[in-house]
């Protein structure tokens, strides 16, 4: 996996821009709405810190003014303004509220829809990479909050704005300096802020692989894939120890770069406060001297004072741009993958009978992050209608030549063609409808055990019958009806009334998802190892019904199951040694034989 350990700076703004791409795909209007609120209420505060003027003043001059009832109502009627004011901004900020909790909502959703289709469309080499999943972790965390984020953020830095130009044009009007002080005030903070974003997202990325490990030891020790060993061979305890030791780590660390910024923005506030207070006393000097009313002293302060929480507001959201900028690459990392396994600019259509069959030719293929060869210079052949048993030890290549035909991969060098097209000039989504697989790690949805068998062909209805009969051949059927509910009952026992099978019956039912598709081939990798020899022999009674007339390959260590093929191939460490019918193999007297003669008492 190729990528880069930081962000060019010049990115910054790309980044930013499909950020808010994002955001707008997710919900225009709620955008939109989200804008407009939050500029009105920029402008709010200066009409109130206006009115607060004209009360203090009508107040003031009323001290004096023979008419104390008309002064009152007056200043009544500026407050009430103020009030009204006021009303209209608490009305706009529950509506703020509602709009951003939609959009984050719209948003989140959003991005994990953009998250699980990356996920698919990427080639499982990336899931043997652990860079692989650091960036997908690190994606993960950062996907669903930070898009809105960046958007509510250049929203605060206009709604800050218009208020702050609004406060400085008044203090300049006082006096520049003041004005100058309040720029003063808030800049070392901010600067502090962009440099610990900086440097905590180094440390994020740095520290991935260690908060993943955490991760998984939490997993192993609260799931139920790992629960009977941890308490056979008690784990437990020495698995929480090893969670405690990263975490502490990982707090020591982050607390680390938290304290020294803590220290360094205390003292950028302690000299924002003495700026403040020192402009307090100009301001106070120039009342007192009898240059500004009692009014203007405290419309010069509240705008000083306002000035600042909007500079820092305004500044404050830039300093968040650039932190979420930061961490945002880390989502568009994830998003950059490319898959080698793509589709060709003009594919071929499938031939939908197979005329002169499936040919491996000089094939060989080492893993992306693997270092050795796995298919060395492999030659095989799939006439049309033929059951091809692939026969060796564990990690002969057996799995992976089956992956190559299903274009899970491509092949190091060498070509595999259909019909005497090279498979890469199909379109791949098309090619793999052409199969039906089901793998020795066969998936256990914990879904109703009629989706379960659907999985296996979604562009038939749920109801359709098929998913019954797909269900009878592989002998899942018998204990299917005996359940709760029937074929509605949900399977596993993650979810509330569910009901958990025999490793033999999930097995039986992910055959059954294999045989449901109407496809040219099906693959069987160890599809009974979990079956007793009378429900192995029943399945492939019905096997051979299903598959006349098209191709099956099976991978098995059985050779009850194997003898069936019409012809076996022989695997050693990646290459096909020994190729035949059963008859001509075990006449031939090589491996293949040593092997049968070992097995014999079964299945004779």
């Amino acid at each position: 996996m190729r990528r880069d350990s930081t962000v060019p700076r010049q990115r910054h703004t790309l980044l930013l821009g499909r950020a808010l791409r994002l955001v707008w795909r997710s919900g225009p209007g709620w955008t939109v709405a989200s804008v407009l609120l939050l500029t009105v209420q920029g402008i709010l505060p200066l009409l109130t810190l206006y009115f607060m003027k004209l009360v203090i003043d009508a107040i003031a001059a009323g001290l004096t003014a023979p008419d104390k009832g008309e002064v009152f109502w007056q200043a009544a009627l500026w407050i009430g303004l103020m009030g009204a004011v006021a009303l209209l901004g608490v009305l706009l900020s529950s509506l703020a509220d509602i709009v951003g909790e939609t959009q984050g909502q719209m948003v989140a959703d959003s991005m994990y829809g953009v998250l699980h289709t990356k996920s698919i469309e990427v080639d499982l080499g990336y899931y043997e990479d652990p860079r692989y999943y650091d960036t997908l972790h690190r994606a993960q965390q950062e996907a669903p909050f930070r898009p809105t984020r960046i958007v509510n953020d250049m929203v605060a830095v206009g709604q800050s704005g218009i208020s702050l130009l609004a406060m400085a044009g008044l203090l300049v009007s006082f006096h520049w300096a003041v004005a100058a002080v309040l720029f003063a005030a808030v800049l070392p903070g901010i600067l502090i802020r962009i440099k610990y974003a900086g440097r905590l997202f180094s440390w994020q990325r740095e520290w991935t692989p260690a908060e993943r490990q955490a991760q998984y030891i939490n997993w192993i020790l609260t799931g139920d894939t790992h629960a009977k060993e941890v308490r056979i061979f008690g784990l437990a305890s020495l698995l929480m120890s090893r969670f405690r030791e990263l975490r502490k780590t990982l707090r020591r660390e982050r607390l680390a770069i938290a304290s020294r910024r803590s220290a360094a923005e205390f003292a950028a506030q302690a000299g924002g406060t003495l700026a403040v207070f020192g402009s307090l006393g100009f301001i106070a000097l120039r009342a007192v001297q009898g240059s500004i009313t009692l009014g203007d002293l405290v419309m010069y302060y509240q705008a000083f004072q306002r000035g600042i929480g909007f500079l820092r507001q305004m500044l404050s959201s830039l300093a968040d741009l650039y932190e979420d900028n930061l961490f945002l690459s880390n989502l568009f990392e994830f998003l950059d993958l490319r898959p080698n396994v793509i589709d060709p600019p003009r594919p071929e259509p499938i031939p939908q009978r197979m005329k002169t069959g499936i040919v491996f030719d000089q094939v060989s293929f080492k893993y992306p992050t693997g270092t050795s060869t796995v298919l060395k210079e492999v030659n095989l052949t799939m006439r049309p209608g033929e059951v091809v048993a692939l026969v060796g030890e564990n990690g002969s290549g057996k799995t992976t030549l089956v992956k190559l035909l299903c274009r899970l991969y491509d092949p190091t060098s060498g070509v595999i063609t259909l019909d005497g097209i090279d498979l890469r000039r199909f379109k791949v989504e098309e090619l793999r409808r052409e199969f039906s697989i089901i793998f020795q790690d066969y998936a256990q949805y914990h879904l109703s055990a009629r989706e379960n068998i659907w999985f296996g062909d979604v562009a038939l209805a749920p109801g359709d019958q098929r998913v019954v009969a797909a269900s009878e051949i592989s002998g899942a059927d018998d204990f299917i009806k005996g359940l709760p509910r029937g074929y509605e009952t949900m399977l596993g026992k993650w979810f509330e009334d569910g009901e958990e099978l025999s490793i033999g019956e999930w097995q039986k039912v992910a055959l059954a998802r294999a045989f449901l598709r109407d496809s040219q081939f099906i693959v069987l990798d160890e599809p009974t190892s979990a079956l007793d020899a009378r429900a192995e022999y029943e399945v492939f009674k019905r096997f051979r019904q299903l598959a006349k007339g098209r191709n099956a390959i099976i991978i098995s260590q059985r050779f009850s199951t194997v003898r069936m093929a019409d012809r076996i191939y022989v695997l050693d460490r990646g290459t096909i040694i020994e190729s035949g019918t059963h008859e001509e193999l075990v006449q031939g007297g090589g491996i293949y034989a040593s092997l049968f003669d070992k097995q014999a008492e079964y299945y004779k």
